[in-house]
Order: structure tokens, then sequence, then C-alpha cells
């Protein structure tokens, strides 16, 4: 199977993109490459959890991608980075999110972001 990142990469986990683009695999620097899915989150996802061979997946992505996340159950650990900036209209992260079973772990300070790590909860 097509390895999805290389051992030099942004990322250390394989990732998948759910987004509008056309179907495509890109190259970047070390070798890593990135294959763009167009069929929605569950499939992206599937491919990212194959591509992982039982090892993490790491999602990133904008509120959308969240809430799809939180919703198929596949995230385990959330990390918000929040910044003091309103980009567009902006768009509410947990629109339609049932129960929120998440808490902070790790808060991390700089002058222009905060990072807030949170891990799901016991029974979550």
């Amino acid at each position: 199977m097509e390895r999805l990142v290389g051992p030099r990469a942004p990322v250390p986990r394989p990732g998948v993109r759910a987004h509008p683009l056309r179907p495509r695999t890109g190259h970047a620097g070390g070798g890593a490459t990135f294959r763009f899915v167009t069929e929605g989150f569950g499939t992206a996802y599937a491919q990212a959890l194959e591509a992982a061979d039982g090892k993490g997946v790491d999602i990133a992505g904008g509120a959308s991608t969240v809430r799809q996340a939180l919703g198929a159950g596949a995230i385990d650990e959330l990390t918000l980075d929040i910044a003091p900036v309103l980009l567009g209209g902006g768009e509410r992260l947990f629109d339609g999110v049932g129960t929120f079973g998440f808490e902070p772990v790790e808060v991390l300070h700089s002058p222009l972001t905060t990072h807030v790590r949170h891990r799901q909860r016991d029974g979550g």
C-alpha cells in the first residue's frame, strides 16, 4: 500500500484529508505522500486507519471536520489551539455535538495562542 507519510514528513502519523478538491495524490518533502479524499470523513478516516496499521491517526481540520470526527467516535484526545483572531464569519465548533465527554489535561500559553489538550473522560 502506498505510504501516506514518510520519515521526515511534517506530521508523524498517517493522515487523510477530506475536502472538495479533486481526488489526487501529492508528494511532500521527505518522501511523504498525502492522499486527498473527496468521499467524506468516514472514507478518509477508514483509509487513515488502514494506513496507520494499528498506530494512531491524527485528524486535523476545522469545525466541520471536528464535529464529524466526534460524531463518528474517532477522537480520544483533542487539542484546541485558541487565538484571539476571528477568520471570516467564524463557525461554532460544537454545534450539534451531544455531550462533550472530554476534560482538559494540559494547557500551554504563549503571547498569541493558548493550546488546551483534552482527553476523553472515563466512560466518555
